[in-house]
């Protein structure tokens, strides 16, 4: 029996300890540094190591004779970890640093689909303040601003006025609201449409689709508000059909793919593409070097197999799409977050019903941002608390599920979205 180690403290990483534990082949798993849900998980036992301690992880790795690492947040990935566990002699999971440049640098990514030909909105890259300014006053399209680097899903802005426009291009490289991260910002044409979120499994040279989910960033309701990391997601999402999906991924997936192997820098892991539907047809809105937060909520419950031996096939390079077998069925995921977030917010709040919710049918929570407190009750410790995910028949029965979860959760100033699934 296999002994693993994931590496990060969310929702996704919870999901996947959970889904890795189910496997025949794994005995333990270590979550690094894991949060009040893994710690309560079978199999599972968190450890207090940062994710990006990358000496600690791999000396931790190599003590505890780890089978595969997998990482779950974006950055220490493009930080390089996938390269210091193979530096260390460490199987693990996940783009390299070169190839995680899709997610740390969205410069680079629109460079990157600029030469490979790949579908995306009219963009401008801008690396000082007075220039990004001077372009927005003669900007021929409604703009996107965004911030280059990792911002934690936060660092874009959608602006309903040029001085809007103004203000976050200001706010992101003059004030630094997003740090490093605002070093460049990247304007692009604002599209219209749905968005959709495409995940695949990826080995170098070959992906296997999962099926499509479709996020709710915003934070209120009737998409009102500012971006958030995730407020909600269900799968499969009915956007786009088989024909439709075959292009989408002739034109995007096989560009990147190649485009990577050709460049010397195999994409292995996880390959999230944000598409927006447009009247002209799929757009790219970003490329995610991981498995998306909170996609992964929703489709792990609908994966039928070994998550284990399809992340190992990934790493060596045998990866087989047709051996990949999901439910028919649907999964729902609502987000309980903290009071003001995104925003600043307050921690160490207590609590309650979370069990009780998860003892319904077809209902499991996943946890975000959640402490274990030293007397053993659950307390908040982040943006984002709880995943309240629930499996069904069909979209409706997981929604309704979902949301009865939540109804029975509780912690002061909670707040979720009540209208997650209803654009479609």
């Amino acid at each position: 029996m296999d002994t693993l180690l994931v590496i990060g403290s969310g929702g996704r990483e919870h999901a996947l300890a959970w889904k890795l534990a189910q496997s025949p082949d794994v005995g333990r798993i270590f979550v690094a540094p894991g949060n009040g849900g893994t710690a309560a998980e079978a199999r599972c036992e968190n450890v207090a190591i940062d994710p990006l301690d990358f000496t600690s992880l791999t000396a931790f790795a190599r003590r505890e004779a780890i089978a595969l690492a997998v990482v779950g947040p974006e950055t220490p990935l493009a930080a390089g970890i996938i390269d210091a566990f193979a530096g260390a002699g460490i199987p693990a999971f996940g783009p390299p640093a070169a190839a995680a440049r899709l997610e740390g640098s969205k410069a680079f990514a629109r460079a990157f689909m600029a030469r490979h030909g790949i579908p995306s909105p009219a963009y401008r890259v801008f690396g000082a303040t007075e220039d990004a300014l001077a372009f927005l006053q003669t900007a021929a399209f409604d703009v996107v601003v965004k911030a280059s680097g990792l911002a934690a899903g936060k660092g874009v802005v959608v602006p309903e006025s040029r001085l809007e426009a103004e203000e976050a291009v200001v706010a992101i490289m003059r004030q630094r609201q997003f740090g490093a991260a605002g070093d460049e910002v990247v304007i692009e044409e604002r599209l219209q449409g749905q968005e959709v979120s495409v995940l695949a499994f990826v080995d170098g040279r070959r992906w296997a689709l999962m099926p499509l989910a479709q996020d709710h960033k915003q934070v209120f309701d009737g998409d009102r508000g500012p971006n958030t990391g995730g407020m909600g997601v269900y799968a499969p999402a009915p956007l786009l059909s088989p024909e439709e999906t075959a292009v989408v991924e002739e034109s995007v997936l096989r560009p990147v793919v190649e485009g990577m192997a050709a460049a010397g820098t195999p994409y292995r892991g996880v390959l999230y593409t944000g598409l927006m539907l447009t009247a002209g047809g799929p757009k790219v809105l970003e490329f995610n070097c991981r498995f998306g937060d909170p996609e992964t909520e929703v489709l792990l419950p609908l994966l039928d197999g070994d998550l284990y031996a399809i992340l190992q096939a990934c790493v060596a390079g045998r990866l087989h799409a047709e051996e990949l077998r999901w439910s028919p069925q649907a999964a729902a995921c609502i987000i309980a977050a903290a009071p003001g977030y995104p925003g600043d917010y307050p921690k160490n709040l207590p609590i309650r019903g979370a069990a009780a919710a998860e003892a319904l049918p077809g209902l499991k929570v996943f946890h975000a941002g959640t402490a274990l407190a030293p007397d053993g009750s659950l307390r908040t410790s982040g943006g984002r608390v709880l995943a309240v995910t629930a499996v069904g028949v069909d979209k409706q029965q997981a929604l309704d599920r979902a949301y009865a979860g939540i109804g029975m959760i509780d912690f002061p100033g909670m707040h979720y979205r009540r209208d997650i699934g209803s654009r479609t």
